[in-house]
């Protein structure tokens, strides 16, 4: 007989989040700032996996549980943010005596879907990156971040005007972009590990082409190499743009016209042979793409070359 899997549960409303952690009720029905010192006392969500039906963004202090993200569990110590995105599973193994603290603000779609914000923050890569790739912060980025949240919930504390979304929203948005700059300062910080990352990289896309993968899988895909490297694909591009300025597909796109430019000066294979051993289904794709990145057509740059 197949062994029955529980779905996640759905936590579909910051309120119902509230009740779940036997908080008291949110101040506003669609955004809510959680100092987590409030939550020593609360009861655990009890469920083994849940998803969130907002957005979330925390920053941890002390946490001395174990949260887990897919198939992996991490622990966390002192001043790390996390991001989740409506819809992705997670689960928290909390140790029942720890202390938290720190801020944690949740907020739904539909409070941002009037405004620009609701399409740019899919912009915001480190909604989609692991776990334990977290944002690991200063105490000068700590106290900037936590500030933000503090007017945030100062606003919707206040008597609602007919400017009090645009003020918080506004709010929502300097937070995510302190973010992004922070996450940017954590890639340079970082660039000795990312720089090993990106040869590993490079000698992945390597022994790619100089085997049969491209023959028993296709051209290399960015899930493909995130999952071989161990982190996420947003998380990877990100990286990858902050030491080179070209994301995770301009690589792939990259060692394509590297392998095409050997093998259309050194072989008397067609145009086609050489677009089907690169793994493209059909050549005029690969064509256009040399082109692309060329300015050349591939027989122009082969005829270049005699």
């Amino acid at each position: 007989m197949k062994k029955s899997t529980r779905s996640p549960y759905p936590i579909r409303s910051v309120a119902e989040l509230h009740r779940l952690l036997s908080l008291p009720k949110p101040e506003h029905p669609l955004i809510s700032v959680i100092n987590m010192a409030c939550m020593r006392d609360a009861t655990p969500i009890p469920y083994p996996t849940f998803s969130y039906g907002f957005y979330s963004v925390c920053i941890k202090k002390d946490f001395d549980g174990q949260l887990k993200y897919g198939q992996q569990y991490y622990d966390f110590d002192h001043g790390v943010m996390t991001f989740f995105s409506p819809g992705q599973v997670l689960s928290v193994d909390p140790n029942p005596c720890m202390e938290l603290s720190g801020y944690w603000i949740v907020f739904h779609t539909d409070f941002i879907q009037p405004y620009p914000l609701a399409k740019k923050i899919k912009e915001y890569g480190f909604f989609s990156y692991a776990v334990h790739e977290a944002l690991h912060l200063s105490e000068k980025e700590e106290g900037v971040l936590t500030g933000i949240m503090q007017q945030i919930a100062q606003e919707y504390r206040s008597p609602i005007d007919t400017f009090s979304q645009d003020v918080i929203i506004s709010y929502v948005e300097v937070l995510l972009n302190y973010c992004n700059r922070f996450y940017n300062r954590q890639f340079l910080t970082r660039k000795t590990a990312h720089h090993d990352l990106l040869a590993q990289l490079e000698t992945l896309l390597d022994d790619y082409f100089a085997g049969d993968q491209v023959r028993r899988r296709g051209l290399p895909t960015v899930q493909y190499l995130s999952e071989q490297l161990h982190v996420s694909p947003n998380y990877l591009s990100d990286m990858l743009r902050s030491l080179t300025g070209q994301n995770t597909q301009q690589h792939i796109h990259n060692k394509l016209i590297e392998q095409a430019k050997d093998a259309l000066t050194t072989t008397s294979l067609s145009v086609s042979e050489i677009a089907y051993q690169l793994g493209f289904e059909y050549p005029q794709s690969f064509s256009k793409l040399f082109k692309n990145k060329t300015q050349l057509s591939p027989l122009a740059f082969r005829q270049s070359f005699n």
